[in-house]
């Protein structure tokens, strides 16, 4: 699978879930989660094109998408799920509670892979439609970061990854973290739609 279709497709749940997410009923910190996900999937919405070639990067759009993002993840993210807030029209599965920590993590690692995507902003998008390549340090080859063919392993970042390391990276890269975090957090704790 290239780059171009991981990074499309990981987009698009993301721009999936803030329609999904445009219920009305909702009450209470239901509805403030719900907002804060639609806010945060039309900020992937507003770039997706520039990282997939389709649009010239806008290094200030770029910034202030992932500006958005930060801002309703990590532990601001946790606090709008406190225990049993299962009020229809939630989509949260209950396994949230059941693995907090995991659930918490996720908030945490997305929240930094979108400070790093505003960091590397300025970077540009990389070119040749590979994941890796055996230059990078820190993304190439079976010792890299990143190495072994996938951005990163289930649902964690790989060890030692910062924003400052992510802000290095090339934006659409960077872009890649933010979506497959937010696809990790939705594939094990959000309802599928009938």
């Amino acid at each position: 699978m290239t780059f171009r279709n991981l990074l499309l497709g990981g987009a698009a749940i993301a721009a999936l879930s803030a329609a999904a997410f445009a219920h009305s009923g909702a009450t209470g910190v239901v509805k403030q989660r719900m907002e804060a996900m639609k806010s945060m999937g039309e900020a992937v919405k507003r770039i997706k094109p520039m990282m997939a070639g389709e649009a010239a990067p806008d290094a200030d759009a770029i910034r202030d998408a992932a500006r958005t993002i930060a801002a309703e993840s990590g532990n601001t993210m946790a606090q709008k799920f406190p225990q049993g807030s299962m009020d229809h029209p939630t989509e949260a599965l209950p396994r949230i509670w059941d693995e907090w920590e995991r659930f918490v993590a996720l908030a945490d690692q997305l929240e930094m892979a979108a400070m790093g995507l505003e960091r590397a902003a300025d970077n540009g998008v990389q070119d040749d439609g590979h994941m890796m390549d055996s230059t990078s340090g820190m993304m190439g080859g079976q010792s890299g970061m990143m190495g072994g063919g996938m951005m990163m392993g289930g649902d964690g970042f790989p060890a030692g990854m910062t924003p400052e390391r992510i802000g290095r990276m090339p934006v659409d890269r960077a872009f890649m973290m933010v979506t497959q975090t937010c696809s990790a957090c939705h594939d094990r704790y959000r309802q599928e739609d009938d």
